[in-house]
């Protein structure tokens, strides 16, 4: 039998569109888009690198709400809407991926609202981060 699970994060917006910050079906987790506020202060920065930040923070917390970690991303997605802060963003973002190598897609398109210089999407698999990685170089 699957098991389905749907955690909440408290955000607003979560009740307004229905949807669930984290689902997790068996083994997969699909954590949302996922923006840089507090949800607990409802506060947000307006450096994009600490948006990031906060939006890392958001994610381990829905991450372990399913009992999975960081380590189990295999995908992520992150949008930054001005090219600009893309740079300075993907480098912190590949500061806290370093060693997971999660495939990633990064796009530049408006979020929004204008305060939001950065969202990130992740999936996992429950016990990735424990098995052992074979890595193959391609040339393309």
């Amino acid at each position: 039998m699957v098991k389905v699970t749907k955690v909440k994060s408290g955000s607003i917006y979560e009740e307004k569109e229905s949807y669930s910050r984290v689902v997790a079906v068996d083994n997969w987790v699909f954590v949302s888009n996922t923006a840089g506020r507090n949800y607990k202060t409802r506060e947000m920065s307006t450096d994009p690198v600490e948006q990031a930040r906060q939006c890392f923070h958001n994610i381990e917390g829905a991450l372990a709400a399913v009992g999975a970690t960081l380590a189990d991303v295999v995908r992520s997605r992150v949008v930054i809407p001005n090219v600009a802060d893309a740079p300075a963003v993907m480098a912190f973002v590949g500061e806290k991926f370093r060693g997971i190598d999660p495939c990633s897609t990064v796009t530049c398109p408006p979020l929004g609202g204008p305060d939001y210089r950065v969202e990130i999407e992740v999936t996992a698999y429950k016990g990735a981060g424990a098995a052992g990685a074979e890595y193959i170089n391609v040339s393309l």
